[in-house]
């Protein structure tokens, strides 16, 4: 069941995008999980509010930036456990080099980018806070391939003392504890902003109805494909017996005579 507006937290993706909307949260997230310094970002023009975008996968709320230096930032949360974590990443990753070239242009456009998912349950249960990877060659870890991305897993529920005290209390204060610096603090104080806004309301509302329609569009479609196999299945068995026409199969099973003669074709007696 989806959370009403009021019980949303910053680990929620709509809620952790509508925050990260703000360049200085956004900038100081990625500045704790990297560990540089970042003077500036940049969103998008269509992303300067946050933007609910359909794409071949469905609905998905994620923000993307770049930096003074044209390094490229996918950032997204996720909170639940029944996705598979690293095929998206290389979903991502493809999306992102897609938004950066045009048809045609020289692929030594592609800029450094990484793509960041912020889980609140451990990919790889190895008890890590943070998971980073690039492509390196199996003969020789140490050589990278150099074609500049990045994927960066991070886990609210690590237990190793493996980074900063600053991320460590990002990330805590993501799985649901008390902010306990000035930045997390300012994190809570934007969440409690962003509930009393009635656009972003009405925004959390609306995204709401496009994942309902989505599933009740996929429901629909899977039971009339499921109708559609039976129908299949009992013009197989009819045919397979050899006691009917090509008239009563169609006729008893319920599909056209053209899709009968498909059938056949397909699964000749």
């Amino acid at each position: 069941m989806e959370k009403a507006f009021e019980e949303l937290q910053i680990k929620d993706d709509f809620m952790f995008g509508a925050v990260m909307r703000e360049p200085g949260f956004c900038r100081q997230f990625l500045e704790r999980v990297l560990g540089v310094r970042i003077s500036r970002i940049n969103y998008p023009d269509y992303q300067k509010t946050i933007d609910l975008k359909a794409d071949a996968k469905g609905i998905r709320l994620d923000i993307y930036v770049w930096d003074e230096e044209g390094n490229i930032y996918d950032i997204d949360m996720q909170a639940s456990e029944n996705k598979n974590i690293p095929k998206r990443t290389r979903y991502y990753q493809g999306m992102v080099d897609l938004n950066i070239l045009k048809k045609g242009e020289d692929y030594k456009r592609l800029k450094h980018s990484f793509i960041i998912f912020v889980c609140t349950f451990d990919v790889f249960e190895e008890g890590r806070h943070i998971y980073t990877f690039e492509n390196r060659c199996l003969q020789n870890p140490g050589l990278v391939l150099g074609d500049d991305t990045v994927k960066i897993i991070l886990n609210t529920k690590g237990t190793m003392d493996d980074v900063t005290p600053e991320l460590k209390r990002l990330l805590d204060y993501i799985d649901s504890s008390e902010p306990e610096d000035d930045y997390t603090r300012e994190l809570e104080k934007e969440v409690e902003s962003v509930k009393k806004d009635d656009k972003w309301r009405v925004s959390y509302m609306t995204l709401q109805m496009r994942y309902q329609e989505k599933y009740e569009e996929g429901l629909e479609q899977g039971l009339e494909q499921g109708a559609h196999n039976e129908k299949c299945k009992s013009a197989i068995r009819m045919l397979k017996s050899g006691k009917f026409s090509l008239e009563e199969t169609a006729l008893y099973s319920g599909l056209p005579i053209e899709q009968v003669l498909e059938v056949k074709e397909k699964y000749p007696s």
